[in-house]
């Protein structure tokens, strides 16, 4: 399908501006990032990864993933289940009406906003396969890039919980997302836990 490359890149453009404001960073091989930045870079270098032929639409949306997150903390909402489902839609709701404006200023019709939106908001993913392709982009990422760090910063949590954890990460994930999960460029620590949270899915 073709693509209009000046639209898209100008949406892409606008989507890392406003991610470049978060006031939270990370530091990356020697660089200082601000973190959805990072985010937003990764997610698109493993959709590429994972789905090289991805449509517009859904590398529009794994670009835009977690836009302006930091702007709704976990700790506004209560703890437990509830609250974290609470916490979670309030951020698709963000995500989907952040992108949906700057798709429509650089030149998008509603029908593309809604499908873009529609990804975002994670509402279709085992009969959608762009909306699979996506979870399973996301949980790519994580297992990459962030599990490290989920374990270092909750070091207090045993095998057990951790595993359970990555478990349900897992079982969102397709067939090809898990077994792209395990040739992962992991370490040896990371990648053993994996594969146990796999056989547990």
């Amino acid at each position: 399908m073709f693509i209009d490359l000046i639209r898209f890149e100008r949406a892409i453009s606008e989507f890392d501006a406003i991610n470049a404001g978060d006031p939270n960073q990370e530091i990356f091989e020697g660089r200082t990032y601000a973190k959805e930045l990072l985010y937003a870079e990764r997610m698109t270098v493993m959709l590429q990864h994972f789905a090289p032929n991805a449509s517009e639409m859904l590398q529009l949306a794994a670009r835009c993933q977690h836009i302006c997150r930091w702007k709704i903390s976990r700790d506004s909402y209560a703890m437990g289940g509830a609250g974290y489902k609470s916490w979670r839609a309030a951020l698709y709701k963000l995500h989907g009406e952040i992108a949906g404006e700057i798709m429509r200023k650089v030149g998008y019709d509603e029908s593309a906003v809604a499908g873009v939106q529609m990804l975002l908001r994670k509402e279709v993913i085992k009969t959608n396969l762009e909306g699979q392709i996506l979870v399973d982009v996301v949980g790519l990422v994580f297992v990459q890039s962030y599990l490290a760090d989920f374990i270092d910063k909750y070091s207090n949590f045993d095998e057990e919980k951790l595993l359970n954890i990555l478990r349900k990460t897992c079982k969102k994930m397709s067939i090809e997302g898990r077994a792209t999960g395990l040739n992962l460029p992991l370490t040896s620590e990371i990648a053993a836990l994996f594969r146990k949270a796999l056989a547990l899915v």
